[in-house]
């Protein structure tokens, strides 16, 4: 079996670092410093204080990873078009796209292209950061879930794959309710760290923070319940709490990319919701100011005094 992993920053890079002594993987990126890195020295990834190297292969050029049986997108949201492109390229006739990325919309982008039979969902738990071309920090453990469709037994054989490779992973059968009470984490801590530049822990500890990302996420699971989505907890503020102590030190994936300079993915989250709230005819207040303030630092980088 060969997997390609589309899109090897931080997720991809740690997923296919876990992958690599377990399967044939082959990781597909754009960025070539970052793939000739990989290819000239190996994979580095520092966790817990300790560094190892593993040696997957890297392309640029998704023909170059064909034919491969599955492809694992995890590209930020604005790439996902492009990774459905690569997937068509990468993908063998029965080959089968699972998404692990944050937010809504994504599998619909793949499945557009690549067709319902070939696209699958997921969700992980795990936390990474880009250190620099070639070089990822584990940041975080946590469960990453297959969904049973498209192939329950190709789902589970991945997950088997992970779980060797020393990751956690599972099959579900209710994925919808999974991605979503995922996404309702985002709302209240990606935003809200991004826009005051704080590790996740304040959305915990202080309580104007607190206060406003808790009016987020309960806008949000308004909408959720709306929309027929039974989420995995009870209490979405007290479960987006709970996130945010568990990885108090960390900095939220939007808080990077705003610190790079690169784009977010606040239409995928925040906006998501916004979308939703549309389509429903329900008022997002809180999800609209706090994707309009993204977007608006997002095109002021320049002007920033």
């Amino acid at each position: 079996m060969r997997i390609a992993i589309i899109g090897a920053g931080a997720m991809g890079g740690l997923l296919g670092f876990y992958l690599a002594d377990q399967v044939d993987l082959i990781l597909v990126d754009p960025w070539m410093e970052h793939v000739d890195a990989i290819n000239r020295t190996g994979l580095i990834c520092e966790h817990d204080g300790s560094i190892e190297v593993r040696t997957p292969r890297a392309v640029t050029d998704p023909a170059l990873a064909a034919p491969a049986d599955l492809a694992l997108v995890l590209v930020k949201a604005a790439q996902t078009p492009w990774a459905a492109r690569a997937c068509q390229a990468v993908l063998a006739a029965d080959g089968i796209a699972y998404t692990l990325q944050n937010g809504l919309g994504h599998r619909e982008i793949l499945a557009e292209l690549l067709g319902e039979r070939r696209t699958g969902q997921g969700v992980t738990a795990l936390g990474a950061t880009l250190l620099g071309p070639g070089h990822i920090r584990h940041a975080g453990m946590g469960p990453t879930l297959l969904g049973a469709d498209p192939d329950p037994g190709r789902a589970a054989l991945l997950c088997d794959l992970l779980n060797r490779g020393g990751l956690p992973a599972s099959v579900s059968h209710s994925i919808e309710s999974l991605v979503w009470g995922k996404l309702l984490v985002n709302v209240g801590i990606n935003a809200l760290t991004a826009l005051l530049r704080l590790p996740n822990g304040a959305v915990a500890t202080n309580p104007t923070v607190r206060a406003l990302a808790a009016a987020a996420v309960t806008e949000a699971a308004t909408i959720a319940q709306a929309h027929g989505v039974q989420l995995p907890y009870h209490d979405a503020v007290a479960h987006m709490v709970a996130v945010a102590e568990a990885t108090a030190t960390n900095r939220s994936s939007m808080l990077q990319d705003l610190l790079r300079g690169a784009p977010t993915e606040i239409a995928a989250i925040n906006g998501a919701i916004v979308r939703e709230g549309a389509l429903l005819e329900l008022p997002t207040p809180i999800n609209t100011t706090l994707s309009r303030l993204i977007e608006a630092l997002e095109t002021t980088t320049d002007q920033r005094i």
